[in-house]
């Protein structure tokens, strides 16, 4: 008859716990470190059955036994939004006192691994002995729910605490929550676009990091002008078409780089002798002394070589000029030919009546 009013009690209670979010442990997969030998299987398993008259019990540990610490945990098999954490100890009749004793001092993980020194301490017992019927609510998200106690020989524990040898004995685990990526009192609401890894709070559904590119409590607000990436903590440096600002969750131009300007964040400059969108014009090749152009428009800033002019200095000096800037003219040649563009001389010597190097010395003696 108790049996029976205990499970009445028991399935009430997880009704109260488990209203609208989801039983996210039940016939998951568990392990514990050693199982003790019982009358009846004792397996990790037990826990999440939800058949309250089969529990785990795990090998002693205490002052009497080798072991001094103990451990168990449920994989959730993924990572979960977790709500409350209800656990039914073991109860024996006129032992209730004892077993209190013995539960005393636990602590809850939930953590991403089986390591619990990785995961999130929900939950540290004491000095005060638990209750058996253990219930609380831990907001946080995990892949792994981990009970772990301890009894150490060089700690003195508080009154009522069992330290001789300890038995761990888990009738129920009941973890409730939602899933990844959902959240509210029936699991029903879709946490917002941007949440990191698509994790938000179960209750209001703020997230608990934005992906790159956004803030705000529910990562709706992009990152300001000049800034994007994980927190919005890195500052756009490259430079983007028309003073664009780059991209606020990647930190690329979206429209191209600047003239002048490659790569994908656009912070590299043409490579020398290429200039203009995406570096794809070559120089003339007649700048100055073998100076570079002008990467974003192509100019020789220095100047152009002996016998080329314009802009980019790729016009060969024409109209009987040559040199620098095609500014000096050609002197007589011989058939009127005109004069080296580079260097001014005639290729075919003076015509009569002149001479020196350029051609350009009158020497009075023409033809009849």
């Amino acid at each position: 008859m108790l049996t029976k009013t205990l499970w009445i009690i028991w399935t009430f209670l997880n009704f109260i716990v488990t209203k609208g979010h989801d039983d996210i442990s039940v016939n998951k997969d568990t392990v514990q470190y050693k199982t003790s030998l019982c009358d009846k299987p004792c397996v990790a398993d037990n826990a999440v059955d939800r058949n309250i008259q089969t529990c785990t019990k795990m090998e002693d540990i205490g002052t009497t036994s080798t072991d001094k610490s103990t451990w168990w945990y449920v994989d959730l098999g993924g990572t979960y939004n977790v709500y409350n954490i209800k656990i039914q100890f073991k109860d024996y009749v006129g032992y209730t006192m004892r077993q209190k004793g013995r539960f005393a001092g636990f602590s809850l993980y939930v953590s991403n691994t089986t390591d619990l020194h990785s995961g999130y301490l929900c939950y540290k017992d004491g000095p005060e002995l638990p209750p058996l019927d253990f219930n609380i609510t831990c907001l946080t998200n995990g892949h792994y729910i981990i009970f772990y106690n301890e009894r150490r020989d060089e700690i003195t524990y508080p009154g009522g605490y069992e330290t001789g040898s300890v038995f761990m004995e888990l009738c129920e685990v009941f973890v409730t929550g939602c899933k990844s990526g959902v959240y509210g009192e029936h699991c029903n609401e879709t946490c917002p676009d941007n949440c990191q890894e698509n994790r938000c709070d179960l209750i209001n559904g703020t997230c608990f990091g934005c992906n790159p590119g956004w803030n705000g409590t529910y990562c709706h607000t992009p990152c300001p002008d000049g800034h994007y990436g994980l927190n919005c903590a890195k500052k756009c440096v490259g430079r983007c078409k028309d003073h664009d600002y780059c991209n606020h969750t990647t930190g690329f131009c979206d429209n191209g780089c600047a003239d002048g300007w490659t790569g994908g964040n656009c912070t590299d400059e043409c490579h020398p002798g290429t200039y203009g969108p995406k570096c794809l014009q070559t120089c003339s090749g007649n700048c100055l002394n073998n100076s570079t152009c002008n990467r974003t428009n192509g100019t020789c800033d220095m100047g152009c070589d002996s016998g080329y002019t314009g802009d980019l200095c790729d016009i060969v000096c024409d109209n009987g000029t040559f040199g620098t800037n095609c500014e000096s003219k050609c002197g007589h040649c011989s058939e009127n030919v005109t004069c080296n563009s580079l260097n001014g001389r005639c290729y075919n010597g003076c015509a009569l009546g002149h001479s020196g190097d350029f051609c350009n010395i009158s020497t009075g003696k023409y033809s009849s």
